[in-house]
């Protein structure tokens, strides 16, 4: 069994560019799993749900839970009480990374931490798992750590300290895709229907860099190569 979880930033991506019935289709040819956890859920669906900005994408993601292509937790019998006290540890040994001024920086949030809990959990089922996240940050944490206080500097404008130094043990074993390459495997397999060639593929990356996806034009023209 293998399965794909998504961070609320990913169905946002695909959302906002009116990709996220590809997810359908897509879904019968990976085979497997498509999982949100419930701080994910809350925060793409339960709440936004009441404001008129965000309502027709909160609904669009429900509509993908009613028809089973996004599924709970529950679906794959992992438990909340499991995710929650996995989340939290994970949480509270990313967010006692970076210092400034003498203060923890809050570098993650609990949906994208959520999500690498549930990976873990499943993991320990020997269930095969990846992870669509956009924002640049958790990705950073899992691929290179030591990058963290770098980017984080330039983010807050100063210098930060980086203090722990045993992350890459804890969170490189973490499979990680975006919403890009996500698209990139929907065009390869068809599942695309726009005309207009290389130019469609071109089209579709650029669309989810504005719209959400931690991709550079460097990483982008790499793509459309393969």
């Amino acid at each position: 069994m293998k399965a794909l979880i998504f961070d609320s930033g990913a169905l946002i991506t695909l959302s906002m560019n009116g990709l996220l019935e590809m997810l359908i289709e897509l879904k019968k040819v990976f085979g497997g799993k498509f999982l949100i956890t419930r701080d994910v859920k809350y925060e793409i669906i339960d709440r936004p749900i009441g404001v008129y900005r965000f309502e027709l994408e909160a609904l669009r993601v429900q509509h993908l839970i009613d028809i089973g292509v996004l599924e709970l937790p529950e679906s794959v019998k992992v438990s909340d009480e499991s995710i929650k006290k996995r989340t939290k540890e994970l949480m509270n040994m990313a967010n006692h990374t970076v210092q400034f001024q003498g203060r923890w920086v809050q570098i993650v949030s609990d949906g994208e931490i959520s999500c690498l809990a549930l990976s873990d959990e499943l993991e320990k089922q020997g269930v095969e798992t990846m992870i669509a996240i956009d924002e640049r940050t958790t990705r950073v944490l899992v691929e290179k750590p030591t990058n963290l206080r770098e980017m984080m500097s330039e983010k807050m404008h100063h210098q930060v300290e980086f203090v722990q130094d045993n992350l890459e043990a804890t969170f490189s074993k973490f499979r990680i895709i975006r919403s890009s390459e996500i698209v990139f495997v929907a065009y390869k397999k068809g599942l695309i229907d726009l005309r207009g060639g290389k130019k469609v593929l071109e089209a579709l990356l650029y669309a989810t860099k504005f719209k959400g996806s931690a991709i550079s034009h460097e990483e982008i023209e790499a793509i459309k190569r393969l």
